[in-house]
């Protein structure tokens, strides 16, 4: 299935659309985020690259997850929650007036921390389920194609291409989260966030979705939270580290790692707090 021009999708009202950025996929520009009176992401301003791994990290509390809710609108729909600043998506500001929430969506995928298949539906069901965001709705045979790759490129199709029909609640927690990957992938998103989605698993189930984050940079921009400072190292070409919401240090991961710029960084990753 062919890719959409994210900048005209996400256009509503006619707009004029801007012209992609090739180095960055995602630029956010001053971003606050709010839950009520509670300022939970203070002035963050980050470029999401293209084709690569951004790893969030930071302790309990910091903001990661209001954050990466924030990339898709969201936190907007929790009661109370308001944003400020901007997230430009290939240019385009995804608060912007006429933007709809569900393109955005669309185009910027989510994975939670823990599995979400749905328990009343088949396997080929859960992945098929995410297309219902598509402007088109494809037929049969596009579904049942769709369907397959979204599996293969969730590095599952091997595993559960023979029992497609079968409840996907008999899959084992880290087939479930691959599947719930797979169905984010169906609608062929530009951007995928993922909240902590191996802090439930085990470690074979982790290594799996580790191994599948890797390869999926090749096409995807990612963006995962983690609460696993080796996990950001593994899977991740640039590391963001934020506390008390606000982005204390970004750089590529291996220098975050051997040597970051920011005691307050230094002191996280060498275990002084967290």
């Amino acid at each position: 299935m062919s890719r959409p021009d994210n900048a005209t999708a996400l256009a509503t009202d006619g707009a004029p659309s801007a012209t992609n950025t090739p180095a960055s996929r995602i630029v956010v520009d001053q971003l606050d985020a709010y839950f009520a009176a509670v300022h939970a992401v203070r002035g963050v301003s980050i470029d999401l690259t293209d084709r690569s791994v951004t790893a969030i990290i930071g302790p309990s509390g910091c903001g990661k997850s209001t954050f990466l809710r924030c990339l898709n609108r969201m936190h907007e729909t929790i009661p109370g929650a308001r944003v400020t600043g901007q997230v430009r998506l290939d240019g385009q500001d995804i608060y912007g007036n006429g933007i709809s929430p569900v393109a955005v969506r669309r185009q910027v995928g989510m994975v939670f921390q823990r599995p979400t298949p749905f328990p009343t539906m088949s396997i080929r069901e859960n992945v098929a389920a995410g297309l219902v965001v598509t402007d088109r709705k494809p037929g049969r045979k596009q579904q049942e194609e769709i369907v397959e790759r979204a599996l293969k490129r969730a590095a599952l199709w091997d595993e559960v291409g023979d029992r497609l029909k079968m409840s996907a609640t008999g899959l084992s927690g880290g087939q479930q989260q691959r599947l719930c990957i797979a169905r984010a992938l169906a609608t062929d998103p530009e951007v995928l966030l993922l909240d902590e989605p191996t802090a439930s698993l085990d470690p074979i189930s982790t290594q799996k979705v580790e191994e599948l984050i890797y390869e999926l940079r090749t096409d995807v921009t990612v963006v995962i939270v983690t609460h696993n400072m080796q996990q950001a190292a593994r899977v991740s070409d640039q590391t963001a580290f934020l506390l008390g919401g606000e982005l204390i240090e970004v750089a590529p991961t291996e220098n975050m790692f051997t040597s970051p710029q920011d005691e307050r960084t230094e002191s996280y990753i060498t275990g002084r707090f967290g």
